[in-house]
């Protein structure tokens, strides 16, 4: 086992790991730390975003383009990647709702849904765990089972008596959620674009989400990684059925987001090691010690 830091990130589709997160890993790898990606669903039942995308040949063959996108935004954030082999739940719409797809990753149960990731818990032994908060960052039926096995691993994996078979015992010490979108942000970045005299793309955007019920998490540890700004963007790129290239992602210029908020963002959820609130770094409490 290399004595090189760890980190794993548990994301429910291919493209989340390019949309959340992505500066920092491309960071971290560059630093010479491991960086595990790990894809819960293939993102069978996504829509296409993209409407240059949008062909019938695509939607044919939606989880074989999907997986061909994630490989190469593998590839430009320098990240390994592995699937976890669970079908797309898709995003359920209409009142009432409509019941999930049978077989779907949301409806299995937890130790089915999380025994693949202890499994890879155990063979990779990260030091640091990411993935999203109670509501899935948002309330995609997919994200709020992330977050579930996320927690199951990363408390069973260290416990010899639970999923035998499936490697040896490893403690990680740390586990994060992504605070990917905090209104802190895009006032931030609005406020950059004011004293430009520019328009702020975001400021509908801002509107509906401040009405909508999403958790407000304190923002523990902020990794400055602005230098991996373009890095992040031709990941997002690489998903091309999932991002438009003149959408919402790219609205306001690099510089502009370096000047108003140079980071992405963490809450701190779980430690097993001693470390100092504010953070600047997912590894604090744990450098020196590997």
């Amino acid at each position: 086992m290399s004595d090189r830091l760890r980190l794993m990130a548990v994301h429910a589709h291919p493209d989340d790991e390019s949309s959340k997160g992505a500066a920092t890993m491309a960071r971290y790898v560059n630093e010479g730390a491991e960086v595990l990606v790990v894809t819960l669903t293939g993102g069978e039942r996504g829509s296409i975003l993209n409407p240059a995308m949008d062909r019938p040949e695509i939607l044919a063959n939606i989880g074989e383009v999907r997986r061909k996108e994630m490989e190469e935004a593998r590839r430009i954030l320098g990240v390994r990647q592995e699937f976890a082999g669970f079908v797309d739940s898709g995003l359920p719409e209409g009142d009432p709702l409509p019941p999930l797809p049978e077989g779907c990753f949301a409806l299995q149960p937890l130790e089915v849904a999380a025994e693949p990731l202890v499994r890879m818990v155990r063979d990779f032994r990260p030091h640091v765990m990411l993935t999203y908060d109670e509501q899935g960052g948002y309330p995609h039926p997919d994200h709020i089972m992330c977050h579930r096995v996320s927690v199951e691993a990363f408390e069973a994996a260290a416990d010899p008596e639970r999923y035998p078979g499936t490697g040896e015992p490893w403690q990680t010490l740390k586990l994060y959620y992504h605070v990917s979108f905090p209104r802190e942000r895009f006032e931030a970045i609005a406020k950059v674009l004011t004293d430009r005299g520019l328009e702020n793309p975001f400021a509908e955007w801002m509107e509906r989400m401040e009405k909508r019920d999403f958790p407000r998490w304190e923002i523990t540890t902020r990794v400055k990684c602005d230098d991996y700004f373009e890095t992040r963007d031709r990941a997002l790129l690489a998903h091309a059925t999932q991002i438009d290239p003149n959408g919402f992602w790219f609205a306001v210029p690099i510089d502009i987001q370096r000047e108003a908020w140079p980071t992405e963002d963490y809450h701190l959820a779980r430690s097993l090691v001693d470390t100092e609130l504010p953070e600047d770094d997912l590894f604090a409490g744990i450098r020196g010690t590997v």
